[in-house]
């Protein structure tokens, strides 16, 4: 039920051997790679007519962006697919006999906009029976990097084609909602296609809906939970099964549209719909059984940490106590990723030692480096959940044994994102405090 750990192929695909970027310190490298899909399910045609066809999405792009890379070109090798499928190629390949030298003129690197530059059309050959496989192969050159040429590891990308059989339910394309406003109601636009050649005799469609939406349009087909939250963030599941027959390329819509309110303090939302087809039936095509809708509150939520302040004699252990706390009004969950949504990060005061160390809380040097003992680093960071409501509120109780008496230390207590910063809270003045020690 834990929404993060969702991680979908196409993802994988994508960043499937992702080296890190060089920095300017550090020598200049680059990769080459070629993003294909691993394996892809073709269908027979309805009633023994032609296959209908499928799209292929390959593309190239390079590690370091200190570099331009321009050039591009993949050589696709078909000769695996004999009597298996057959392939229309794009304007930007060069087909001769069962290979095609295909170009990429600018050759990116992964980011937000990346997008697949060469699209192929595959369909079932002629003749052709359930359980066929066949392979198509790739290898790719490119101008750039360090010595003026890049090169992909060779013999490292492949596609499996399989002919199938069966229906192939696909949700359609769902846009993002941005800027919503708590109290908002949001009407979501599902649309269910069957794209297979057997009929779908009953299908079960899931919702999944974070803890910032609520008042999911109730059907008649659907049974609602909630979880509570105490493992994971809380959130509302609705199972629905629908009896439905659906025809091979007919559509299905829900009873009345599908709506959502954004509570009081929803922030950043995810709705998962997912759906599979009933009556003990294989889907061809996984890939396009699952959205996971991003929704977007206009909305805040502000982090603060509070210190604490002790007193002692040399020799003494005093115990210190560091406080998280989410102010509101939202909650904050990194539903993609499962990242802590912060840390709380203690520096020790001069002239004391740490000599007991709460749950969840990680030794280390001053610079963030492994520290090999659990007591007397110099530093802690305390991970906190990959989810925080909007009034939760997390101390940390740390023992110190003070070893010199230096009136009025302090040892700097914060708290930090994972990665990047907090963009969602509107005042990080009381994202700092200190420990005092006399």
């Amino acid at each position: 039920m834990r929404l993060g750990a969702c991680v979908t192929a196409a993802v994988g695909l994508l960043t499937a051997g992702l080296a890190v970027p060089a920095f300017a310190d550090e020598p200049q490298t680059d990769q080459l790679w070629i993003n294909a899909p691993y394996e892809r399910t073709m269908p027979l045609g309805t009633d023994g007519g032609e296959s209908p066809p499928r799209s292929l999405d390959i593309g190239l792009y390079h590690d370091n962006d200190n570099f331009t890379v321009t050039d591009g070109r993949v050589t696709v090798d078909i000769s695996g697919l004999a009597g298996v499928a057959e392939v229309a190629w794009p304007q930007n390949c060069a087909p001769s006999g069962t290979t095609a030298v295909c170009d990429v003129p600018e050759v990116p690197v992964i980011g937000p906009d990346y997008s697949s530059q060469i699209r192929l059309t595959v369909r079932a050959a002629d003749g052709a029976a359930a359980g066929a496989q066949g392979r198509i192969t790739y290898e790719a050159t490119a101008t750039g990097g360090p010595d003026g040429t890049l090169t992909a590891p060779r013999e490292s990308f492949d596609t499996t084609l399989t002919v199938g059989s069966g229906p192939d339910l696909a949700i359609a394309d769902i846009p993002p909602v941005e800027r919503a406003e708590p109290g908002d109601d949001r009407v979501i636009p599902f649309e269910l296609t069957n794209n297979g050649n057997e009929s779908a005799h009953g299908f079960t469609v899931t919702l999944m809906a974070s803890y910032g939406l609520h008042e999911l349009t109730e059907y008649d087909a659907c049974t609602y939970t909630r979880s509570s939250g105490d493992e994971y963030a809380p959130m509302t599941r609705a199972t629905c099964s629908f009896d439905h027959v659906l025809a091979p390329g007919d559509s299905f819509e829900l009873p009345k549209p599908l709506t959502v309110e954004f509570a009081r303090h929803a922030l950043q939302e995810r709705l998962d719909i997912s759906v599979e087809p009933g009556g003990g039936a294989e889907d061809l095509e996984h890939r396009d059984n699952h959205v996971a809708l991003e929704m977007g509150a206009d909305s805040t939520a502000d982090f603060s940490v509070t210190g604490d302040a002790v007193s002692g004699a040399a020799g003494e252990t005093v115990t210190a106590r560091l406080t998280f706390r989410n102010n509101g009004p939202g909650w904050v969950g990194n539903l993609g990723s499962g990242d802590p949504v912060a840390e709380v990060r203690l520096i020790v005061p001069q002239g004391t030692t740490v000599t007991g160390v709460p749950s969840g809380c990680l030794p280390r040097t001053l610079s963030g480096g492994y520290y090999p003992q659990r007591t007397g680093a110099p530093r802690y960071d305390c991970r906190l959940p990959y989810w925080v409501l909007e009034n939760t509120e997390r101390s940390y109780v740390f023992s110190l044994r003070i070893d010199t008496v230096v009136p009025g230390t302090t040892g700097a207590v914060s708290i930090h994102p994972g990665f990047g910063e907090f963009p969602f809270d509107p005042d990080t003045t009381d994202n700092t405090a200190v420990l005092a020690v006399n």
